[in-house]
């Protein structure tokens, strides 16, 4: 099973799997990790990203329509979550708001959330046909 709050963010990864099984979920967390620059020295990217510099493929126009505007939806929840708007209650996301101390790391993180998703009209999300 893909542990996504340690799966190693650097190089090239490849998700494949059948409908309905949770990929779009799957890179949009993958995304709040990149943008935050999320995981430990040999896991994560030498920096924190935008979301123009994060490639993603998909198989059809419409899946990069909704894959763009649920990595969107998911940069807000998670920037709520990071400002204290909200209770971060789903596991993956309370476990990535207690990775960064309380403060200036929250709020620093918070605003560059806000920002990724801001920007989500420029995410490098694509389609293959």
């Amino acid at each position: 099973m893909l542990d996504l709050l340690t799966v190693p963010l650097r190089g090239s990864r490849l998700l494949e799997a059948s409908a309905g099984t949770g990929k779009t979920w799957t890179l949009a967390a993958l995304m709040l990790r990149l943008v935050l620059g999320h995981g430990g020295a040999a896991d994560a990217p030498p920096r924190a990203l935008w979301p123009s510099e994060i490639l993603v493929m998909t198989f059809t126009r419409a899946a990069t329509r909704e894959l763009r505007e649920r990595i969107r939806a998911r940069l807000v929840e998670a920037a709520a979550a990071f400002r204290r708007e909200t209770v971060p209650a789903e596991p993956f996301l309370a476990a990535l708001w207690q990775a960064f101390a309380d403060g200036g790391p929250r709020q620093a993180a918070a605003w560059r959330l806000a920002r990724a998703a801001e920007s989500m009209d420029d995410a490098a999300i694509h389609t293959i046909d």
